[in-house]
């Protein structure tokens, strides 16, 4: 008896772009969340509002924007894992200040912060920028809230912005 083989239809050769790359462009309906932690106020309100001009500035409907604060920079990941699920949200844009003292305190905040986030991220499979401050001094964490260094909200609103952009490249590219 003659064994017969299945007919398998060969899948479409996908044509992998050279390069990836998003923009600062921000599309009608993107909307975002920024989730910042209250502790050290006097910076961090300063990182929301330069992420919130950047956003408005970059064209994003100020009514498309939510602004979720906890008490501090160990309850962001938590905060940010609720919004990144969520599907009213595109992107989130983590911001907060954790600032060296004479303590262990620092070393453990900072680094459970930047992995709590960054492990949120991954589970929404969805944009999330990291704009917590983690400095040796206040006077650093000024620099970075809008002084010498710029301001790192604001840098975090344009990494939020480039990588919805990015995320929408690779689907067009069908990955």
């Amino acid at each position: 008896m003659a064994s017969r083989k299945a007919r398998t239809t060969p899948e479409p050769e996908l044509t992998l772009p050279d390069v990836v790359e998003g923009d600062l462009r921000v599309e009608s309906g993107d909307r975002y969340a920024i989730v910042a932690g209250r502790f050290n106020s006097f910076i961090t309100e300063q990182l929301v509002a330069g992420a919130l001009d950047t956003l408005t500035r970059s064209g994003a409907d100020p009514n498309h924007i939510m602004v979720v604060k906890v008490p501090g920079a160990w309850e962001i990941p938590l905060a940010v894992a609720r919004v990144a699920q969520s599907p009213h949200i595109d992107a989130v844009i983590a911001l907060g200040a954790v600032i060296r003292g004479g303590t262990p305190h620092f070393d453990y905040v900072a680094g459970e912060v930047a992995k709590g986030v960054a492990v949120a991220a991954l589970a929404a499979k969805k944009p999330v920028s990291f704009g917590v401050l983690t400095t040796d001094s206040i006077e650093q964490a000024i620099e970075r809230a809008g002084t010498k260094a710029g301001n790192k909200g604001a840098e975090a609103a344009l990494a939020a912005i480039e990588m919805l952009s990015v995320e929408r490249a690779l689907r067009l590219a069908g990955l």
